[in-house]
């Protein structure tokens, strides 16, 4: 009686076992069928950016940057062709002398054997192709867009506009969470409101503000405004900031340190992961930003950004895909370096609920 029970008991646990390790594995699954998906257009986008005009053209073009294989034959060039033999086997030829229902081939690994007569057609043959990247898109590109005048205007904008954001973002939410002020929730909804006022709205009166000041044709409108905080940023970082015991804060007054002091060496460094978090939020929007830019800079072609860059590129590009391509490729290659190195500091910002002190 007790070795039946042993063996259902096993029999039981293996069945658990087995459901687990193909929950697993649907999951795994699931996860990569999302990713795939996910990836295809960044994948699209690098395999078109290697490629010819002419392998885009060509109807039954493969996915990867192939091209037809030639071999060069008294002083020309000559298509290789995947010609069958009598035992259904193919074999990689150059085609030579081209015929109705009879061609003359050679074999371009042995080409002292001889000429090799085939019967058929040879316009039904599949050609070889042989894996070419155009590497030499990606420079094209890149001279013709100016990429370093674009990338200098681009970090100007987008890293001064990181500083004023952390800085005024940072004592805006250190007030929000550490002090007693009148009226600070009502503020702070106040403030939270603003998110849901929609940016075209104050087009007109910032440009002409702008305008007035002189400030149109050049990188202050899309800087200054940055200093003075923004909805959005300040509600991440007052949440990690209540989420820092207080107690800190207390045994540092009681060691004499004041607001300034407190914030510096009590909040800052452990606020790392949440700094990093809006800074790289930052950056990415003021690297991808295209309107503001061309509102304000679009008179001064040399303080243009990337992203206004890239558009005029396409615009003049649009029927060399594979150029159009090359030049994304670049607009978004520094973002994705940032985001990488980034990674591990960015994810524990974001998840700012939660954490263990």
């Amino acid at each position: 009686m007790d070795k039946k029970n042993d063996n259902k008991y096993a029999t039981s646990f293996m069945r658990k076992e087995m459901l687990a390790f193909l929950g697993k594995i649907s999951y795994s699954l699931i996860a990569l069928a999302i990713l795939v998906v996910f990836l295809s257009p960044l994948a699209y986008m690098v395999t078109t950016s290697l490629k010819t005009r002419d392998m885009i053209a060509q109807a039954d073009s493969p996915i990867l940057p192939m091209e037809a294989a030639v071999y060069e034959y008294e002083g020309k060039e000559v298509p290789i062709l995947k010609v069958p033999d009598e035992n259904g086997n193919t074999t990689s030829l150059a085609i030579i002398k081209k015929g109705r229902e009879e061609s003359i081939f050679i074999d371009p690994e042995n080409p002292e054997n001889g000429e090799i007569t085939w019967e058929g057609r040879w316009r039904v043959l599949e050609p070889v192709r042989e894996f070419s990247p155009q590497w030499d898109n990606y420079s094209y590109a890149w001279n013709q867009l100016n990429m370093p005048r674009l990338i200098r205007n681009t970090l100007i904008i987008a890293f001064f506009g990181m500083i004023g954001t952390l800085v005024s973002c940072t004592f805006v939410a250190y007030g929000f969470s550490r002090f007693r002020i009148p009226g600070k929730e009502a503020l702070f909804l106040l403030l939270i409101a603003t998110i849901m006022l929609p940016a075209f709205v104050t087009i007109v009166p910032t440009y002409i503000l702008f305008a007035k000041l002189g400030w149109t044709g050049t990188f202050l409108p899309l800087i200054v405004p940055h200093f003075f905080a923004n909805a959005y940023n300040v509600f991440l970082l007052r949440q990690f900031f209540m989420s820092i015991p207080k107690a800190l804060d207390e045994a540092a007054m009681i060691d004499g340190a004041g607001p300034m002091q407190r914030l510096i060496y009590i909040i800052l460094p452990q606020s790392v992961p949440v700094l990093v978090a809006v800074g790289v939020f930052h950056f990415i929007w003021a690297w991808n930003d295209f309107f503001g830019p061309l509102l304000y800079l679009s008179t001064k072609t040399e303080l243009l950004p990337i992203a206004i860059g890239i558009q005029r590129f396409n615009a003049q590009f649009s029927a060399r895909p594979h150029l159009v391509q090359a030049s994304a490729f670049w607009g978004m290659i520094l973002p994705l370096i940032l985001f990488f190195l980034a990674q591990k500091v960015f994810m524990k910002g974001i998840v700012f609920t939660g954490v263990e002190k």
